[in-house]
Order: structure tokens, then sequence, then C-alpha cells
């Protein structure tokens, strides 16, 4: 699937043809790939490494464009059971035309930053921001998801929630190896801002991205840590939670059994005292309850020692 765009004012305009300034090609097709590939001088390795989701951020020139692969955070459905992934975006940068490449659609302009878009080059440096800014808003949701599960767990007998938070620790260690590679990213084109044919303000815009994604990167190994260190504890709470509630069983099974025996007592089939009194059954049903009573008395002794 194919999308072009126009830069008018400053904005992103959708447009219809292929002559646009910005095409974004989501899941390409075979042909799709083919005509990226020869007539754009897309290098195959390169353009399947922005499909594939395990490769790591890189730059690369070539000689009638530069290519990028970021990473970005990969969109969250309900199947995925609290596992957030990530994904690898490619940009292909000539004189006057952009291609962007993903393995799925998702909203690439929604963002407030593209309402004032001064180049290409401008466009390229906000898509990596708009990542950065991304991965943050991922990690935020996963801190209030983690708070949400460390809830539930308090009450727990079961691992199910231990399984959630498992899963969110697995993403974190997702997200810093992609905002690791993406730091690496960025530093590589700092280091040919000249090369690029960058201005002033896109140098200093670079110094800002690379900030705030060293401020992001620290978030997630923040967010890991305290999640890391927290696992055992929140297992141990979950082991606690079943022994409490095998305690009450047992409490449960014992007051049961108390009055159980002094009515089995009198229930044998031999001579029994009481056995020609009128009021024998009350007198029996009095004793059952006087030795429940007499057992939770006990009880409450023993748990004040």
């Amino acid at each position: 699937m194919v999308k072009h765009y126009n830069i008018i004012e400053g904005k992103i305009v959708q447009s219809e043809s292929e002559d646009s300034p910005v095409s974004v090609y989501f899941s390409p097709t075979e042909a799709e790939k083919n005509l990226l590939t020869t007539t754009m001088t897309i290098d195959e390795h390169t353009l399947n490494s922005a499909l594939d989701p395990d490769e790591l951020s890189r730059f690369e020139i070539e000689p009638d464009h530069f290519a990028l692969i970021i990473k970005r955070p990969k969109k969250y459905s309900a199947e995925d059971n609290f596992l957030f992934r990530v994904m690898s975006m490619g940009m292909f940068m000539y004189q006057n035309k952009i291609i962007i490449v993903a393995e799925e659609e998702f909203p690439l302009f929604d963002d407030k930053r593209f309402q004032r878009i001064r180049s290409l080059r401008d466009l390229m440096l906000k898509l990596v921001n708009r990542s950065v800014g991304h991965f943050i808003e991922h990690l935020r949701v996963i801190n209030r998801i983690s708070d949400e599960l460390e809830t539930h767990i308090n009450d727990a007998m079961e691992n199910k929630y231990l399984h959630y938070m498992f899963a969110l620790e697995k993403s974190l260690v997702y997200y810093l190896n992609a905002i690791s590679a993406n730091t690496n990213l960025i530093q590589k084109l700092k280091n040919y801002d000249t090369r690029l044919g960058f201005d002033s303000d896109e140098k200093e815009f670079l110094d800002d991205l690379m900030i705030e994604n060293q401020q992001c990167f620290r978030q997630a190994e923040i967010y890991n840590s305290i999640l890391g260190g927290m696992m055992d504890a929140r297992a141990t709470i979950v082991g606690n939670n079943l022994n409490m509630l095998m305690k009450t069983l047992n409490i449960i099974t014992l007051g049961i059994m108390v009055p159980t025996l002094v009515v089995s007592a009198f229930s044998m089939n031999v001579r029994i005292p009481l056995q020609g009194f009128h009021n024998a059954f009350w007198v029996v049903m009095g004793l059952a309850a006087t030795s429940v009573v007499c057992f939770l008395l006990f009880w409450h002794y023993k748990q004040k020692q």
C-alpha cells in the first residue's frame, strides 16, 4: 500500500500524484519492492532490513540518496497480552524526495510536530523525533499498567498477573535495545550533519533530539530496574496470599471437625449416656456449640501470643 503527500505551507497534505515529494509504503507488495529497488535504486538488503522488526537502527550513504533505519514502538493489540514490541521503519532521502517504508500501517503524521515542515530533511528529523516521543508515551503506559497490576497482585491467588508483569519486563528489554540503537543512529547523523547538508537550525534540532533520546533511554532503564527489582517481592506476595488462604481453610476445617467429633460420639451404635433423656438432642447440640466456642477462644489466644 502506497500513499503520497505534498508539503503545502509547512503542512503535510495527502496527494494522488506519484511525483509528490513524500511517498509512504506500508507493507509493500513484491511489485512495489521491485519498483523501489530498480527505479529508485534502493538496495534490496536495506529495503528488507526496513521491514525486519529485528533489524537494528543504522545509517547508510548511497550515491544518490542516504538511508535511515530507525526503531519505533509497534502498534499494540489486546492479543499481545501486555507484551509491547518494536518495529523498524526505513527512510530513503533523495535530493527532492523522501520515501518511507514500514511493515504495517500506522498514523504517521498525526502529531503537532508536523504542522510546520520547512524541508524534507526537517521532515526526516521530525519523524525520528516522533519515534522517540512514541517510546516515551509507551513507557508511561507501561508504568501505569505496572501500577495497576501491582494492585491486583496484592490480592491475587494465581500467577496470571505475574505473567503479565514478566511480559512488561520483556517489553522494556526490547525498548532499551531499540532506543540504544536509535541513539547510535542519531549520533551518526550528528557526525555527518555537514555532509548531509543540515543547516544551523537542523543541527540544533539534532542536539535536542540526542538529549531527548538519552532521557528516554534513562527513563526506560529506571522502569526496567524497578520492575525487575520488584518481581521477586511480588512473587513472594502471591505465595504469601496462597499461604494465608490455606491457613484460613485449615481453621475452617478444624472448626468443623470439633463439633463433628462430639456429635459422632453420641451417634455410635452402643449404649451411651442420655440415651433415654427426651431432651438429649438439644444437650448434644449444646455440647457441639460449646466445643466450637472453646476452639475459637483457644485459636484467638494462640494468635495473640
